[in-house]
């Protein structure tokens, strides 16, 4: 009984000192921007706002609860985005999203590609419509470089803000739509901005930018942008998030106005 006893101490002792030291001084560290934006969903009270965009984009949560959580993590993100140092851009310093492109490189008739109509962000992956604005660039064999200079060819933040998702991994065959992306939540203006087909990701969730500030490279990531028969360009989304019910906008006359960011 007494061994029993002299174990049973020693075990609890043992278990004393693997605690962390910071349970004992009765205050936790505030996380940073990273760790609120994408920290695993068990070490938080329910889901990050990473976690949440994948959950939602693969249909694995129901749109009440995604819209619920949403508002939340992005008043979060908002208050230690604006703690951490960010600010606000007006739009007269917003960028064209695409190196050395204009408003011209945007074709697609009257409505140069918009169709707000089916879209449901929640819906994730198979969202319908196409409530988003396609930039092409000058590649006609498809090797994602500008012919003019054959250079690559940069992804710019339009707005500022934080990255609160990435998916930096996307392989042939997958049925992922937006390949290689970032969403870029801009606090001032309540919009989230979807940049998608990348080729390499520049930025991290948690990054901050400010307008004209590089994203990604291009690409021809996603499911239909692998395809020989598509041209080489930007898929860009805007959406206002407007209480969670996700409104998108037609930014083109936005972008006719904003600022050219020269190649190089």
């Amino acid at each position: 009984m007494a061994n029993f006893k002299q174990q049973v101490m020693v075990y609890a002792v043992a278990m004393l000192l693997l605690l962390p030291i910071r349970a004992f001084s009765g205050e936790v560290p505030e996380p940073d921007l990273m760790e609120l934006l994408e920290q695993a969903p068990n070490q938080q009270q329910d889901i990050s706002l990473s976690d949440l965009f994948r959950l939602v984009r693969d249909e694995q949560i129901p749109g009440t609860k995604a819209r619920k959580r949403l508002i939340e993590l992005l008043a979060a993100a908002r208050e230690k985005y604006y703690q951490s140092g960010g600010t606000d851009a007006l739009r007269a310093d917003w960028y064209f999203p695409v190196s050395g492109y204009d408003i011209k490189a945007i074709t697609g008739g009257r409505k140069h590609g918009y169709i707000a109509r089916g879209y449901d962000f929640y819906a994730g992956n198979r969202h319908g419509g196409h409530p988003s604005l396609d930039i092409f660039i000058h590649d006609r064999n498809r090797d994602r470089r500008d012919d003019r200079s054959g250079e690559q060819v940069k992804i710019i933040s339009v707005t500022s803000g934080v990255v609160v998702s990435a998916e930096d991994h996307w392989e042939e065959g997958s049925g992922l739509r937006g390949g290689k992306y970032l969403w870029v939540y801009d606090p001032g203006n309540d919009l989230l901005v979807y940049y998608a087909h990348n080729e390499k990701l520049l930025l991290k969730v948690g990054d901050m930018v400010r307008p004209g500030d590089a994203l990604a490279i291009m690409g021809r990531s996603g499911l239909n942008a692998a395809k020989k028969r598509s041209p080489t360009h930007l898929h860009l989304t805007v959406i206002k998030v407007n209480g969670g019910r996700m409104k998108p906008l037609d930014f083109y006359q936005s972008l006719k106005s904003a600022k050219l960011f020269t190649a190089g």
